[in-house]
């Protein structure tokens, strides 16, 4: 088995994160045969006795999926109402197809003020464990709705950070558009070489070229590296890998798929 393989034999509480780009296509507009493989792949970790919680990207790109004609429209309202449209698009999404493996789904929509109070952080957990130990897969998102800078997250790599330690997980699995983090942009240098295990953070980001962020995401390699620094605190490793590929957790784990993994300290 591959050191993917190895780590995720090992974790049980699992939080996964679904980045917009992933989720949609070269149009951004979303991409149902992506999702719905994603979907499978999680229901293989449930019926392998995995607890797993998504963070998903993607209430704005459902929402241009559903009303094209304000996908221009720069306006804040216009955004915040595309989310509001989209969100509903989305769950709809995840439950018919978590339905397909007779799993329930439970929204949760939250923003940075709910993690900076302790009776909701207390609220979070005590929902997201119940979720879970009844069998339903809990799905994550910020309340883009509502969310203005003062109370905004920013981008889902935090969030499924902030999720993670919430939830004492024991790894976090951020699916992107990328295979991982490489010694320099892949885009520009053919040459780039994916760097597959990181043990020192300080240490990797003076030998990476770490600029560069995303058409339809907010985060880029920046945000993904801060999101392993927090989970890696708190004693949690984080994955890397390109979410994009047809059945990339199933074949990371059998060996046929890289990625990049940043072990806790200890591991």
């Amino acid at each position: 088995m591959s050191a993917i393989g190895d780590l995720i034999q090992d974790s049980r509480k699992i939080v996964i994160k679904i980045g917009s780009n992933v989720l949609s296509d070269d149009e951004g507009f979303v991409n149902k045969e992506t999702l719905h493989n994603i979907v499978e792949q999680v229901a293989g970790l449930y019926r392998e006795g995995k607890q797993v919680i998504i963070v998903s990207s993607g209430a704005g790109i459902c929402g241009v999926a559903a009303i094209n004609k304000w996908s221009r429209r720069g306006d804040i309202n216009y955004k915040q109402a595309l989310c509001a449209i989209g969100q509903v698009e989305l769950m709809n999404a995840y439950k018919e197809y978590f339905a397909d493996y007779e799993l329930h789904v439970g929204q949760m929509l939250l923003t940075r003020e709910d993690f900076g109070d302790h009776i909701r952080t207390l609220n979070i957990r005590n929902t997201l464990f119940t979720l879970v130990d009844e069998g339903v897969i809990p799905i994550i998102n910020e309340n883009d709705s509502v969310s203005v800078d003062e109370i905004k997250i920013g981008d889902n790599d935090t969030l499924g950070a902030l999720t993670a330690n919430l939830w004492n997980a024991d790894l976090l699995i951020i699916l992107s558009d990328i295979d991982g983090v490489f010694d320099k942009n892949p885009k520009d240098h053919k040459d780039a070489e994916l760097i597959e295990e990181v043990y020192d953070i300080d240490g990797l980001l003076t030998e990476i070229d770490s600029r560069g962020t995303s058409a339809f995401g907010t985060g880029g390699i920046v945000t993904k590296i801060q999101a392993a620094r927090r989970v890696n605190e708190y004693g949690i490793s984080m994955l890397l890998v390109n979410g994009k590929k047809k059945d990339i957790l199933v074949n990371a784990i059998n060996g046929t798929e890289k990625g990049t993994i940043f072990f806790c300290q200890g591991r």
